[in-house]
């Protein structure tokens, strides 16, 4: 899921990865959802997907009919929201080679299916300088 700028710049604020995690793999605008605006944000399939979209009323009947998936749902969003808080708190106190470490970790098979472009629109840096933070990251692992 992405955002884009005035200036065309595209701002990637969420992968939706198979990492066998439900919550993972589910991306939506909630914003957009609750207040029944359109959505100022893009969600692209990089990879042959399955999507599934859903009207609100059918969604709130949903829950209200299957009280389990009421509660899967919540904890998705739960799930996400953590995610999104633990990004802001790294975005502002660590380095890029500390995000990209990070991105690694939470999405390890994403690195090598995901453009150098939109792993580093993620980051919050350029494409450049994430080929000097991988060169650097690999620079210190080839020292020890």
């Amino acid at each position: 899921m992405f955002a884009i700028d005035a200036k065309g710049t595209e701002h990637n604020i969420h992968f939706a990865a198979d990492n066998n995690l439900p919550a993972a793999r589910w991306i939506a605008d909630i914003g957009s959802l609750h207040s029944g605006k359109p959505s100022g944000l893009f969600i692209e399939a990089i990879e042959p997907s399955t999507i599934i979209q859903i009207e609100k009323d059918d969604l709130y009947f949903l829950y209200t009919n299957i009280p389990k998936l009421d509660r899967i749902f919540k904890v998705i969003v739960e799930t996400n929201y953590v995610e999104l808080q633990n990004r802001v708190l790294q975005n502002f106190s660590s380095t890029a080679q500390e995000r990209y470490t990070a991105f690694l970790e939470q999405y390890p098979a994403l690195a090598q299916r995901l453009p150098n472009t939109q792993i580093a629109s993620y980051l919050g840096i350029t494409p450049e300088f994430l080929s000097k933070v991988r060169k650097d990251i690999f620079s210190k692992q080839s020292k020890h």
